[in-house]
């Protein structure tokens, strides 16, 4: 899952620096923060796709028990 959020780098460097950090401080703390933010954050569309893949993955697998399951059954009363 590949998404990206907006974070607006120059905006925050520039608030920190006008509440009083250095500026080559807030520089990195800005990077970090949206390397961060890019990496590591998941949006509701992430797990829109995540939910229908999961759904998707469990209706084969349930499918292919039914399978198996009926073909154990089929030979079971066959012999009663």
């Amino acid at each position: 899952m590949a998404s990206s959020i907006a974070f607006d780098t120059h905006a925050f460097v520039k608030e920190l620096t006008e509440a009083g950090m250095p500026e080559a401080q807030a520089e990195v703390l800005a990077r970090s923060q949206a390397s961060l933010i890019n990496e590591e954050l998941v949006t509701k569309r992430d797990l829109k796709e995540f939910e229908s893949r999961l759904k998707h993955a469990l209706t084969v697998r349930l499918g292919s028990m039914m399978v198996i399951a009926v073909g154990v059954v089929v030979p079971l009363v066959k012999l009663l």
